[in-house]
């Protein structure tokens, strides 16, 4: 009976990932693993490393070592290696489910708590009747929080663009939850940072949480990666270590709503350029200081799981760009507190797994009222990944009273609400529209940005199209010969831009935009002396 259970579960997660990569296959070639596709370009390219541009416009971005990595598997036929990366991922998906799912009695036992677990079923094996009834408890929770993260929006985003990042939390979560021998720990964090420097933060909370020889052999391994990288590719290693590391622009857009991390969300909030460095540094500097610190706390109570999420929610809330793709701790933190004591953690928990789904900014674009409300939803990953860090993940991390706990849950929670609703029934500040973009004359032969044929209307100045996109919106029409500018507004309170006018036919004057929401967006028609001579405020 058990057995049929936990096989049936286990049934369930591969439907559900030969679906996934069945949609991958599906896809354009163009977008079909697109990251995966640069990998493997720049492995076969002849040239300067970190010249390579790939056919979709993707750069290769990451550490000297990576690609070191990436060569012998770059002796397969793309195609191969492309159904090898989806089976790899779905893999990992498997691994990290049943490394959050360990029971850690004994680890509990030995450092004399009685706190159960530090993982998602310590508790109910615990409870259980036996050693089958443990099995069972562990193997159906494992199977339920692989289905619940392959389909989540990073792991999906794992699967869709071929990427590495799903690998990198393996191999951070299984070192420092200490699931590989005392020995060896911190080697496989060493490794992931050479791959990717964002497991770096692991080495601080090692050096936190008293785990020095950890640290060491972090760090050792770290640097011998970067040294056998620089013996196979001196000419790479010296431009990446020399400058590339530092052009984060090379990365794509940090404003553009994927990039969920703290620096992202600032960006598209519109803090000045000299404002923003700083606002970022302290802000980062508390949010990871409170995670490190509760990492610790659980780290010592005998819940190193609890603790690798943590530290791995703060490497995302602090790295300046944080694809979906890179947001897997997130999941975990949210499957974590669902697990957790309290009935304020477990709803936390639902809400977090929910927002790391769905993307709130586009299933509740219809009835977002204010662009606060709009810049909130769509900012909903950042937010949670920031409460996750000061909050914690339950365990160990709180040592209150019952009483104190109610009380400062209930000032946590009015503040929260406050602080929302503020921010909720705000207009967009300046600048808080990442995804504008006014296109020029070198993108007029593009369709996608280019599709509107018709003419204005006896005595109108303007005519358009509009076409919906998941995360945007685009503008495309054609202007009267009396209009001498345009400009849009994406909010009120908002920065103007400035609209070209391309010539696209003889006589023939067009402009195309693309922006996150019509809903409060002003586009303005100037005439020859500068002046407003129309405005249109409801472009839907």
């Amino acid at each position: 009976m058990f057995e049929r259970r936990v096989v049936a579960a286990w049934a369930v997660f591969g439907g559900i990932a030969a679906v996934s990569a069945a949609l991958v296959w599906r896809r354009p070639d163009a977008q079909r693993l697109s990251d995966l596709h640069i990998y493997y370009g720049a492995a076969k390219f002849d040239g300067p490393l970190y010249d390579y541009v790939a056919e979709n416009g993707g750069p290769f971005t990451y550490p000297p070592f990576a690609m070191v990595l990436f060569r012998p598997l770059s002796m397969l036929p793309e195609a191969t290696l492309g159904v090898l990366w989806l089976a790899m991922t779905c893999a990992a998906v498997i691994a990290i489910a049943r490394t959050v799912t360990r029971s850690s009695t004994a680890t509990g036992t030995a450092t004399g708590t009685s706190t159960g677990t530090s993982t998602v079923t310590g508790t109910a094996a615990q409870s259980g009747g036996g050693v089958g009834s443990r099995f069972f408890t562990r193997g159906l929770m494992a199977a339920g929080v692989a289905t619940a993260l392959l389909v989540s929006a990073p792991v999906q985003s794992n699967l869709r663009f071929g990427q590495v990042s799903i690998f990198i939390v393996l191999l951070a979560l299984v070192d420092a939850g200490q699931v590989v021998p005392a020995r060896f720990r911190g080697i496989l964090v060493g490794v992931a940072a050479a791959i990717k420097l964002t497991p770096l933060l692991f080495v601080v909370y090692f050096l936190v949480a008293r785990r020095y020889k950890d640290a060491a052999r972090a760090g050792a391994a770290f640097v011998a990666c970067a040294g056998v990288a620089a013996v196979l590719m001196p000419g790479a290693s010296v431009r990446y270590w020399g400058g590339t590391i530092f052009q984060t622009s090379r990365i794509g857009d940090l404003a553009s709503l994927g990039n969920q991390s703290v620096h992202g969300m600032l960006l598209r909030i519109g803090l000045s350029p000299a404002t923003l460095p700083v606002v970022w540094a302290v802000l980062i500097a508390a949010i990871c200081g409170a995670a490190l610190l509760r990492a610790r706390a659980l780290h010592l109570h005998g819940e190193p799981v609890r603790a690798a999420v943590l530290v791995g929610c703060a490497t995302v809330a602090a790295s300046p760009v944080s694809w979906t793709h890179h947001q897997v701790w997130t999941v975990l933190a949210a499957m974590l507190l669902v697990a957790a004591e309290g009935a304020w953690r477990r709803v936390a928990g639902v809400v977090l797994l929910v927002v790391m789904t769905l993307s709130l900014g586009v299933v509740l674009r219809g009835v977002a009222l204010y662009p606060g409300w709009q810049f909130l939803l769509e900012n909903a990953r950042s937010l949670g990944l920031v409460a996750v860090c000061v909050a914690g993940v339950g365990g160990a991390a709180l040592r209150l009273d019952r009483s104190a706990r109610l009380r400062t849950t209930r000032r946590i929670a009015v503040a929260a609400v406050a602080g929302l609703a503020a921010l909720a029934l705000t207009p967009l500040p300046a600048g808080a529209d990442p995804t504008f973009k006014a296109y020029s004359a070198g993108d007029l032969t593009n369709p996608r940005y280019f599709y509107f044929t018709g003419t204005p209307a006896a005595g109108e100045p303007i005519a358009y199209m509009i076409r919906r996109e998941k995360t945007k919106v685009r503008v495309n029409g054609v202007v009267g010969t009396e209009v001498a500018g345009l400009r849009y507004t994406s909010a009120p309170g908002g920065a103007a831009r400035s609209i070209p006018l391309l010539e696209a036919d003889a006589g023939v004057r067009t402009f195309s935009f693309r922006s996150a929401n019509l809903s409060h967006g002003r586009l303005d028609v100037l005439d020859a002396s500068g002046e407003v001579a129309a405005s249109f405020t409801n472009l839907a």
